[in-house]
C-alpha cells in the first residue's frame, strides 16, 4: 500500500490564480495540495495546470466529500472517479476528513461533527478499509474543526484517531489550526490535546486561519475559515509539535478571501523557518 511521500517541507494550496507567480517564485514551496473535486473532470486548464505543477512539486490530494463518518455506504461512484484521478496523477499523498457531509443521498457542503463511540469508530475503520483498498494507498485522516460535542461520546478524540490507525493502518493529517479552534470553542486545552496526539503517525500537517466571533452566551467561538493569516497561538502550537516530531510536511490552507501569490508566499515562509529550526536537532 502507497504511504506519503511528501518532503517535510512547506506546501501550499493550489489556487489557479497563483499559476503564475508560484511556478516563477516558489521559495521554500515542496509540494501543492489541491481538492480532489476540483479536479474529476477529464480535462481542460484545470488538469494542464496540475499536470505541470506535478511536474516541479510533491502532490498532495485532499478530498472533502467521501464522507466517511457517515451512517450509510460510501458513494462507489464517488470513490470510483477518485481512484482515477489517483490513478492519472499517482500524488504523494491522499488525505480526508473524519467526519460526514452526506445523508440519504443529500449531500450537505459541509464537514460535520462525529460522536466518539465504538459504533462510530467501527464504521470509520469499515470506510477506510474499503477506500484504502479501492485506492491501493493509505489514507491520511484529519482532525476535525468542532462546535459542538455529543452527549454519547464515550472515547476521547485522540484515542479515537489511535485506534483507527492501529486497526486500518491508515495515516494522520495534523490540523493544527482545527486543533486550537475545538479547544477554545469547547473550553479545553490545545497543548494537552497535542500532548496525547499521536504524532508519529503523522503524515501531514496543515495550517490556516479562522474566524473570531461570540456564541448566544458570550463565549468565544471560532470558525475554521480558512480567509485569513495563521494566527500567532496556532503558530506557537506548530512550534511545539515540530520541536517534538522533527520536520513534517507543512501546508498553508488559504480557501477564501485567497490573497496574492507574495501573501501566500510568505506565509509559507514562515512555516519554513520553523521546519528549519528543528530539522538539525532531529537529524543529529
Amino acid at each position: 500500500m502507497t504511504k506519503s511521500l511528501l518532503p517535510a517541507k512547506t506546501g501550499v494550496g493550489f489556487k489557479p490564480e497563483h499559476f503564475d507567480g508560484l511556478t516563477a517564485d516558489p521559495g521554500p514551496i515542496g509540494f501543492v495540495e489541491v481538492h480532489a473535486e476540483n479536479y474529476m473532470g477529464d480535462g481542460g486548464l484545470p488538469h494542464a495546470q496540475l499536470t505541470d505543477l506535478h511536474q516541479r512539486f510533491a502532490l498532495s490530494v485532499h478530498g472533502v466529500a467521501l464522507s466517511i463518518g457517515a451512517e450509510g455506504p460510501l458513494n462507489r461512484a464517488h470513490l470510483a472517479r477518485l481512484r482515477r484521478l489517483c490513478d492519472r496523477y499517482q500524488p504523494e499523498s491522499f488525505s480526508e476528513h473524519l467526519a460526514w457531509s452526506s445523508h440519504g443521498g443529500a449531500y450537505l457542503n459541509d464537514l460535520l461533527p462525529l460522536p466518539y463511540t465504538a459504533a462510530t469508530r467501527a464504521r470509520i475503520c469499515d470506510h477506510i478499509a474499503e477506500v484504502q483498498d479501492t485506492l491501493g494507498r493509505r489514507v491520511l485522516l484529519e482532525n476535525p474543526a468542532t462546535y459542538i460535542a455529543f452527549a454519547e461520546s464515550t472515547i476521547a478524540e485522540t484515542d479515537f484517531l489511535a485506534e483507527v490507525v492501529r486497526r486500518t493502518g491508515c495515516g494522520l493529517l495534523l490540523d493544527v489550526n482545527n486543533v486550537f479552534v475545538s479547544s477554545t470553542n469547547h473550553g479545553t486545552s490545545a497543548p494537552d490535546y497535542l500532548a496525547a496526539f499521536p504524532l508519529e503517525h503523522v503524515g501531514e500537517i496543515h495550517l490556516a486561519g479562522h474566524a473570531e466571533s461570540v456564541d448566544d452566551t458570550g463565549a468565544p467561538l471560532l470558525i475554521d475559515a480558512h480567509g485569513s493569516a495563521v494566527a500567532d497561538p496556532v503558530w506557537a502550537l506548530f512550534e511545539q509539535v515540530i520541536a517534538r516530531a522533527g520536520p513534517l510536511p507543512t501546508l498553508i490552507e488559504w480557501d477564501n478571501d485567497v490573497p496574492t501569490w507574495p501573501v501566500l508566499r510568505s506565509e509559507a515562509v514562515a512555516a519554513a523557518a520553523v521546519l528549519d529550526r528543528h530539522r538539525a536537532r532531529h537529524a543529529a
